[in-house]
């Protein structure tokens, strides 16, 4: 990933890249294209955040995501208890204690096409980034970095 001056390593799914409009729920591929960083969420008690000019929401034991097509709600943030499929935003893990929403399949989301594409923390391997579902991952501290170089209504490009 590069912004501005600043060049870092990131993991993308585990099945490689694909053109967004070939992108299709649980295939593994990260969504080629231009996407919007919508808004950042984070683990307050894991995570001391800098001065971030973009829109950031605390993650609760509440929040998850939906990932179920057949679901009015179909990627978008919920609140649980919630019936149909979703992800816990709260994980044991590091990898939600920050992430960021890409505007893939958002506005409206088409179901099948793709959900929870998330700029969020990677989990390493032996110092190496491990691939992801689909989404983007930095390292921690190249997270961190980058949240202090975000600018209002910043875009990024997946090529």
């Amino acid at each position: 990933m590069r912004l501005g001056p600043m060049t870092w390593p990131m993991a993308i799914g585990k099945a490689g890249a694909i053109a967004a409009s070939k992108k299709r729920e649980g295939d593994g591929k990260t969504p080629l294209g231009r996407y919007r960083l919508e808004c950042l969420y984070y683990r307050p008690d894991r995570l001391v955040l800098p001065n971030v000019p973009l829109a950031h929401h605390a993650i609760s034991a509440r929040l998850g995501w939906c990932d179920d097509p057949s679901a009015k709600a179909y990627n978008q943030l919920v609140h649980k208890p919630f019936s149909a499929s979703h992800e816990d935003l709260v994980r044991q893990d590091q990898l939600y204690d920050g992430l960021i929403v890409l505007s893939h399949n958002r506005w409206p989301a088409v179901p099948g096409y793709g959900s929870a594409i998330f700029l969020h923390i990677a989990k390493h391997d032996k110092g190496e980034l491990t691939p992801t579902q689909g989404c983007l991952a930095l390292r921690r501290s190249d997270f961190l970095a980058m949240l202090a170089l975000l600018t209002p209504h910043m875009e990024i490009s997946i090529v």
